[in-house]
């Protein structure tokens, strides 16, 4: 009883939206339904995009509470509505037609004049190569005289696919989808009421080769989708012992420099999900995020360059989706897995286990780093009244890093068309990072010798998050279904630097020390409510509404001693503070997808997503900071044609926004380089992004191409800028102040952004495998700003590129090598220096597939590989060289025990995705890690 009574109140509210539903989804355009939805969960002053101040932290939950009710009991009433709702149009009697919905190709043009009867076909459609599920692939009945399809309908996301009310008779099935070969069966003959089950078809991938050969079945290393391009990862045979930084290095369109940066066609505005679920850990600094995957626990990655409706609004330049390997097969097994080299180690154990309906799984792994070893030299210049000041610092850098990722999974099939799934995931992440004998030489305008000061300094850099979700999905047929998802996160981080002040005289004595304590967490909890539904056979909407309460933390102090041993005292001089900032989200989404008979997918839609802000400090030294709330519509329209001959052409826009993460905001000054501090801003307001993408994809003979040409415009940019302040230096208790470069973040005026990105992957002699890519692309910043210090303008190419081949062998061998680079990267006030990689691996496969052994060499020729920045403006210039002794081998095992069975279906995943904070890079000039290089020497700036 309490279950219905909830259903029956919220059923009642939609009755005006089931009437809204029958009177416009016949109309030929659904901006109506758009308006009124739109209308009915907001006021009107906040459907179009506003800015007020927020009075306080209390009125904002209960207004976002306000408005997210109506999207919640609106979602509840769904099962009642999808009740109602027919699956296809009513035929000319009145009842429902069977579904034959196509998202990505067209159905077959039935013929209405065939009699109808009450038998049933089914069957399932699964990839010759992978043995995935073929999802929404198209099932034609064919008249075997005149070739002429009578019915068809379309495989859901298992593959499976069901025909029904066949009429007695003779038939041939053909199935056919994007970038496979069309497969017609043989005759078959339908008696009244059989249930005929035609079993597993196997469709092959439309990929041509040069010569009559056997053929030993490589799956496709690069695939392309309605929406996005997936990169099969698991096909990397180098990534064994390592992380997700090394496979992100492999996939088209991303970069990934010396630290562990990710870059999605030049711009570092991308929101990384894991499995399709964000983290704290992400928002926090995506490159600590991906050491904590193991690469061979990498199943895909997915890129998508213009997201739907469906996906949050944030991450400017796209989603990169990490897809991690999973088990839906009965029995149990454990997977081990261990490796070492000179520069790092690790130890992974992952065990499966299913019986019936329910399946566990518990995952640890465990990375170690060490002998990270490195170096850095900066110049940098002060423009003063009095004259110029010059700065030059050496040191030499040692980093130690521990990482370790531990996961416990559940789901259970309620029944065939009901699932349950809940997971648990802890990360950790212990890094130390040594600067040894940083020297600093300090030539000022009235100085006749350089002044020399040397310091030893010690980072801490701790972090543990939390993942918990739970996800609840009922399939009423295929293509229609409703899922409530629900995540918490919290990310818990300490970032503490300790220095040594050194005697001038021996720079061994240690005369002073400092100490900087910064503590942060980053909260997040999320409820997410979705709705899909097939409307006739070629047409899908989607809708749905979701809520996220975000809350953010700082908390730093800074200390001093005298000599080696006195206790830290606070300093007074440098008062502690505590950020508190509250980011609170409603949103609601409407998507339209559309197939028509000339082979054009449509697909359309619009997110509207409405913010509340409140920052506060807990020492206020003034009036109260007040940030504007703010609401941004966000449309998105993908429009794809398939070719003859599998080619497909596409073309798609859309608006993304960006709002700035923790490590932005922090405002702890970070002078663990006292020549080169850095801190954040909490007064930063979100970048809005506009996208437009034109690409082509298709098989020439045994060659896959894909190419595409794009273009960005984002205004209010996020970016890093420099400017000079005066600090105090050397000895606590007498500094000498001088002009230091602070590096800090502001809202630039604009960056505009076109170029094209190429990719081939060649099959050749059945075992032979190149791919490569190149990406090109052109970049103006320009800044609004009418102070000269920061007025500024920097356009430039940036040219980058990457090739690799695998050469599979008999007796399970197999070889892989190949390498990659990207040029000299924009900024507004300079640029960042060319960087390359390249490696080699050999492994071999015994006891049948169960276990493997690999070797895998990296960057074994150079040593070091340098990388020069340079930067300037009106005030300062900044010349930096980081050198990178990344030379690594390493040996990696691998084994299976247990034993599996096929007896348990594949189940469609669903998940949450919070990809709309502007998420860290770890590089060092982030203002939230401890800075282990000068600004110049070790930061990586916006683009």
């Amino acid at each position: 009883m309490n279950g219905v009574y909830p259903l029956h109140l919220a059923q009642k509210t939609t009755n005006r939206f089931y009437a809204s539903i029958c009177r416009y989804l016949g109309r030929p355009c659904l901006l109506h339904f758009l308006d009124w939805l739109t209308s009915s969960c907001f006021d009107s002053s906040t459907v179009w995009q506003s800015a007020r101040a927020v009075p306080n932290s209390l009125i904002h939950r209960y207004t976002m509470h306000k408005l997210f009710i109506p999207l919640l009991l609106f979602s509840l009433a769904v099962p009642t509505l999808a009740q109602q709702l027919p699956a296809g149009r009513p035929d000319s009697t009145g009842s429902p037609r069977p579904n034959r919905s196509t998202i990505g190709t067209p159905g077959p043009a039935l013929s209405t004049d065939e009699p109808r009867g009450n038998s049933k076909i089914t069957g399932l459609l699964i990839d010759s190569t992978t043995n995935q599920p073929v999802q929404y692939a198209t099932v034609a009945l064919l008249n075997p005289q005149t070739g002429k399809p009578v019915d068809g309908t379309t495989a859901d996301d298992k593959g499976r696919f069901t025909m029904a009310k066949v009429a007695p008779g003779q038939y041939k099935l053909q199935y056919s989808f994007i970038g496979y070969k069309a497969l017609t069966g043989k005759t078959i003959t339908i008696q009244r009421g059989d249930d005929l089950n035609v079993g597993t078809v196997r469709l092959s991938p439309d990929v041509r080769t040069l010569t009559e050969v056997n053929v030993v079945g490589q799956a496709a290393l690069v695939e392309e989708k309605v929406d996005r391009l997936v990169f099969n990862a698991d096909k990397d045979i180098t990534a064994r012992g390592g992380d997700a930084t090394d496979i992100m290095r492999k996939v088209p369109l991303l970069s990934v420099d010396l630290d562990g940066n990710l870059s999605l066609r030049g711009s570092s505005n991308v929101r990384v999900l894991i499995n399709g679920k964000p983290s704290t850990v992400v928002a926090s600094s995506v490159a600590d995020a991906l050491k904590q995957i193991p690469a061979d626990q990498i199943k895909t990655v997915e890129v998508i360059t213009s997201p739907s409706a469906r996906y949050d609004a944030e991450g400017s330049a796209g989603i990169i989706n990490i897809v991690t390997k999973k088990n839906t097969l009965q029995g149990a097994t454990l997977n081990v897995d261990a490796g070492g080299g000179n520069r790092g180690s690790n130890l992974g154990l992952n065990g499966n286990y299913r019986t019936g309906k329910m399946g566990f799984s518990l995952s640890g792994f465990g990375r170690a780093e060490y002998n990270v070893r490195g170096s850095f030299n900066n110049v940098q210049t002060t423009i003063g009244a009095t004259g110029n000041t010059t700065v030059t610092q050496s040191a030499s850098t040692l980093n130690q890093r521990m990482f370790g990722n531990y996961q416990l999974g559940w789901d259970y099939d309620i029944d065939k068309n009901t699932s349950l799934t809940a997971s648990l995931r802890y990360g950790a992440r212990n890094g130390i990072s040594s600067q040894n004998n940083l020297i600093t030489q300090t030539l000022g305008p009235t100085d006749f010798f350089p002044r020399l000061n040397g310091r030893n300094v010690d980072s801490k850099d701790l972090s543990g998050t939390i993942d918990a979700n739970v996800a609840y999905v009922r399939t009423y047929q295929p293509q229609q279904e409703l899922s409530v998802l629900g995540l918490f996160s919290r990310n818990n981080r300490t970032n503490n630097f300790t220095a040594d002040l050194l005697s001038n005289v021996d720079f061994e004595t240690i005369m002073a020390r400092q100490r900087n304590d910064n503590v942060s967490y980053n909260q997040e909890s999320t409820l997410q409510i979705d709705y899909q539904t097939p409307m006739g056979k070629n047409q899908l909407l989607e809708f749905g509404g979701k809520g996220i309460l975000r809350e953010v933390n700082s908390d730093y102090q800074y200390y001093y001693a005298d000599g080696p041993s006195a206790p830290f005292v606070l300093d007074v001089t440098r008062p502690a503070n505590t950020l508190n900032y509250n980011q609170n989200i409603a949103a609601t989404y409407l998507s339209y997808t559309l197939t028509t008979k000339n082979r054009y997918t449509i697909k359309a839609g619009a997110r509207y997503e409405y913010t509340f802000l409140d920052a506060r400090f807990s020492n206020e030294s003034g009036q109260s900071p007040t940030l504007p709330n703010y609401g941004n519509l966000v449309p998105s329209l993908n429009i794809s044609k398939s070719l003859k001959g599998g080619k497909t052409i596409k073309l798609a826009y859309n608006r993304r926004l960006q709002r700035p993460g923790i490590q932005f905001l922090n405002p702890n000054v970070n002078a663990a380089n006292p020549t080169n501090i850095s801190v954040g801003n909490p007064y930063l307001s979100p970048e809005l992004t506009d996208n437009l993408e034109f690409s082509a994809s298709g098989n020439v003979k045994s060659v896959y191409l894909n190419a595409s040409v794009f273009a960005r415009r984002t205004n209010n940019e996020i970016t890093s800028i420099r400017d000079t302040v005066t600090q105090g230096f050397g000895d606590p208790t007498n500094p000498v102040l001088q002009r230091v470069i602070r590096t800090s973040y502001q809202n630039v005026g604009l960056q505009n952004t076109y170029g094209v990105n190429l990719f081939a992957n060649i099959n050749l002699f059945s075992r032979l495998q190149l791919n490569g890519s190149v990406d090109a692309y052109h970049v103006t910043l320009t800044n609004n700003n009418p102070n000269p210090i920061y007025n500024a303008r920097n356009s430039g190419w940036v040219l980058a590129g990457r090739l690799f081949s695998t050469v599979t062998l008999p007796n399970g061998w197999a070889i892989q090598a190949g390498g990659g680079m990207r040029g000299r990267q924009i900024q507004l006030q300079g640029y960042q220096g060319t960087f390359a990689f390249y490696n080699f691996g050999v492994k071999k496969d015994f006891a049948e597939k169960r276990g493997s052994i690999g070797l895998a060499a990296e960057n074994f020729l150079n040593h070091p590989f340098m990388v020069r920045s340079e930067v300037s403006s009106p005030i300062l210039s900044q010349s930096s060289v980081t050198s990178f002794y990344n030379a690594g081998v390493r040996l990696n095992i691998s084994y299976r025990f247990g034993k599996m069975s096929f007896d348990s279906p594949k189940r469609r995943n669903r998940s949450v995705n919070n990809d709309d904070v502007k998420g860290g890079d770890g590089g060092s000039d982030n203002g939230a890690a401890q800075q282990s290089a000068p600004a110049g020497g070790g930061g990586r700036g916006r683009q």
